[in-house]
């Protein structure tokens, strides 16, 4: 296996550990704002190690790779906008008082 592979291999081993951290804190953490973090960010940093490693471990077509960080990018931008628009929501809605208060 070649060094590239390696990397590859340890990118996609740390995003697939990350994205389960994320898992497990969003069933751990007990409202709506603080399971929002995790989902949020380690779940976009996890993506993000997922497409880098699997670009690493691509064939040298030149397209995948342009496909690849495409990918990455709009993961980049969406999600921390989709989750910032959700919270916004909650927030304004005030569900999230009703959670927090058992009711």
């Amino acid at each position: 296996m070649s060094v590239l592979g390696i990397i590859g291999c340890v990118l996609l081993f740390a995003g697939c550990f990350l994205a389960l951290t994320s898992a497990v804190g969003v069933l751990r953490m007990p409202n709506f704002f603080t399971r929002v973090h995790p989902a949020g960010k380690a779940d976009t940093l996890a993506q993000t190690f997922i497409l880098i490693g699997l670009l690493v471990g691509a064939d040298p077509d030149g397209w995948t790779a342009i496909k690849l960080l495409m990918i990455t990018v709009l993961i980049y931008l969406t999600s921390p906008t989709a989750i910032h628009a959700i919270t916004q929501a909650a927030y304004h809605d005030d569900e999230t008082d009703k959670e927090t208060l058992g009711g």
